[in-house]
């Protein structure tokens, strides 16, 4: 009966032990098993997925060169390496007294170089004295359209204004169309009228002076300071081109249009500045240019500036040598005098 019992014990311990064994193994298999992301976690790696297929490509900076501003003829000369008392931007200076012909001051005044729209002065000359009708009208063409550097106009092709609508536009807002028609009109056409500049130029002794048409586009256009003190003061003679060429503003109707027009030279706004007649001009080669007599401390003066670096440089060289006469008259060298408009007339 002990045995008996004692086997029974022992059977009932290892079928106990036996019914325990499968839910340790299966908890045991749940500890080995492979931990799974959770729901959480997926999201947020599905988010940066796609973030990084939708990221912007990086942008790529391109580098565009920039051509250098070509130089004037005066900078290829190296005129503009020339220092001068009064520190002006001008490569090119000349300032006269008009009544006793005395150089006040000089800078390479006798550098030939292109005038640019200075040129249109002696347009001016040419017009008025050929006494021309000034009302008559005159129509824009295609033959008075820029082809030598391709500039804009307000005046259109076909504009119709008069004689000396053009030419007032030509001497106070440096229009080239104006200048152009002006020039093709004359009588003989386009080549007479440069030829008769030419011819005009030589009997007023300039002697540096070439031109190859009416407006200055061309850099064929040539003078020297010293010619154009000439051409000053000769054209300073004529009172329409006084007139014209010192007008602040000037309107013209055009069709169902009026056009404002403002004088190129802002000094002649200036309460400060008594200019009896003036002229500016400006192309790459020539840099920029102005021409003018006006009444300083008392005297006056012809004033040229050329190839001029800076927009508003020529201004500021006349303010500079205007400051210098008025506080210094220390004369300079006398030369030979000026062309008078009766001895160009005689030849």
């Amino acid at each position: 009966m002990l045995k008996r019992g004692l086997m029974q014990l022992c059977v009932g311990g290892l079928v106990a032990a036996f019914m325990f064994l499968p839910q340790e193994g299966a908890a045991a298999a749940q500890r080995k098993k492979p931990r799974t992301v959770q729901p959480v976690a997926k999201q947020a790696l599905a988010k940066k997925a796609v973030v990084k297929k939708t990221a912007r490509p990086k942008l790529v900076r391109k580098v565009v060169a920039v051509a250098p501003p070509r130089p004037s003829y005066g900078q290829l000369a190296g005129l503009h390496g020339m220092q001068d008392e009064l520190d002006l931007k001008s490569s090119v200076a000349l300032v006269v007294d008009q009544d006793t012909n005395e150089v006040l001051f000089s800078k390479n005044e006798s550098a030939v170089l292109p005038i640019a729209s200075i040129t249109k002065l002696m347009t001016g000359v040419l017009v008025s004295e050929a006494q021309l009708p000034m009302d008559e009208i005159i129509t824009i063409t295609q033959a008075d359209v820029d082809t030598e550097k391709g500039s804009s106009s307000r005046l259109r092709v076909g504009t119709e204004l008069s004689r000396g609508e053009l030419l007032h536009l030509a001497l106070m807002a440096s229009e080239n169309r104006a200048a152009h028609a002006l020039g093709r009109t004359f009588p003989g056409g386009l080549q007479v009228f440069v030829t008769q500049m030419n011819i005009k130029a030589k009997l007023m002794g300039m002697q540096d002076t070439r031109y190859v048409e009416p407006t200055g586009l061309s850099s064929k256009n040539q003078s020297s300071a010293k010619d154009l003190a000439t051409l000053v003061n000769y054209a300073h003679s004529d009172p329409v081109l006084r007139e014209l060429s010192t007008s602040t503003g000037y309107q013209v109707a055009v069709g169902n249009r009026t056009l404002q027009y403002n004088n190129t030279n802002r000094l002649v706004k200036n309460p400060s500045w008594d200019i009896g007649l003036q002229k500016t001009g400006y192309i790459t080669e020539a840099g920029q240019c102005l021409v003018m007599q006006a009444k300083v401390a008392g005297r006056k003066l012809i004033m040229v500036f050329l190839d001029s670096a800076g927009k508003l440089s020529r201004i500021g060289d006349a303010e500079r040598v205007r400051k210098w006469v008025e506080t210094n008259h220390t004369p300079g060298v006398r030369p030979a005098p000026l062309a008078s408009r009766e001895h160009a007339r005689r030849g």
